[in-house]
């Protein structure tokens, strides 16, 4: 999957507090290896995620081998969302 790198921090940004964490435990991961999915520059510190970026508009392309942790980020906006559209009702 391609996503640009600007679009791939937008939804780091957007997680509500906690959800490195989740993330990190539903998947088996440690946080860093998390952060470093979403572009964190931490070496030796928890695994380099699959991505390769090619320099280009928008901080690049990031082409993801595996959407495991962007899946869960996603899911985790979705909910997000959710609760915020039943406390306005």
């Amino acid at each position: 999957m391609n996503i640009t790198f600007e679009e791939l921090r937008a939804i780091k940004h957007k997680l509500p507090t906690g959800s490195i964490h989740r993330i990190a435990k539903e998947l088996n991961l440690s946080e860093q290896t998390v952060r470093n999915y979403f572009g964190a520059n931490k070496f030796g510190e928890g695994d380099i995620a699959d991505k390769h970026i090619q320099p280009g508009p928008h901080g690049g392309i990031v082409h993801l081998e595996d959407t495991s942790i962007l899946e869960a980020a996603k899911k985790i906006l979705t909910e997000t969302e959710s609760e915020l559209q039943k406390e306005e009702s």
